[in-house]
C-alpha cells in the first residue's frame, strides 16, 4: 500500500476541514493503516490563520473521542499542490479558491469530499447554520467513503 497524502480545506480551517482531518486520522488509525497516511488541513482565506479549531467543532469531535490539540488554522499554499496527492475542498466555493492558489488543477488532484459519497454536494457548513451535527455526519461518510476507496 502506498503513502496518501492528503490535505482537506475550508475557508477557514476552523470547523469543517479540521474536523475532516481528525476524523480521517482516527478512521486510519482505527483500521491499522496511519503508517500509510499524511493527513493536514488548511484554509483558502487568511482571516483565521493562527487560530484553534472553533469551540463547537472541537466539543463535536470530543463527544466522539477525537481530539484536536494544538491545531492551528494555516493557509493553502501552492507548494501544497506538488506536496499532496489529494486536497479535498468542502465546497464548490473551496473548490474554485484552491484551483486559483494551486494555479489550476493539471493532476486532477482537487476533489469535493462529499463526491466520494452517494450525494455530491457541500459540506454542511456549521458556521452559518449552527448545527455541528449535521457537519459531522457530512464529514464522517465522507472521510468514511474516502478511506474505503484508498484501501480497497
Amino acid at each position: 500500500m502506498e503513502k496518501y497524502r492528503i490535505l482537506f480545506v475550508c475557508h477557514g480551517n476552523i470547523c469543517r476541514s479540521p474536523m475532516a482531518e481528525f476524523v480521517m486520522k482516527d478512521l486510519v488509525c482505527k483500521a491499522g493503516v496511519q503508517d500509510h497516511f499524511l493527513i493536514e488541513s488548511a484554509a483558502t482565506s487568511t482571516e483565521e490563520i493562527g487560530n484553534s479549531v472553533y469551540p463547537p467543532a472541537r466539543r463535536k469531535l470530543a463527544e466522539h473521542n477525537i481530539g484536536c490539540q494544538g491545531k492551528t488554522a494555516r493557509q493553502m499554499t501552492r507548494s501544497d499542490y506538488a506536496r499532496f496527492d489529494l486536497l479535498i475542498g468542502m465546497d464548490s466555493w473551496n473548490i474554485r479558491n484552491m484551483r486559483a492558489i494551486s494555479g489550476g488543477d493539471p493532476e486532477g488532484k482537487i476533489r469535493m469530499l462529499m463526491d466520494y459519497t452517494n450525494r455530491p454536494g457541500d459540506v454542511a457548513d456549521p458556521w452559518y447554520t449552527g448545527d455541528f451535527e449535521a457537519t459531522w455526519r457530512d464529514v464522517l461518510e465522507g472521510c468514511e467513503a474516502l478511506l474505503s476507496q484508498l484501501v480497497s
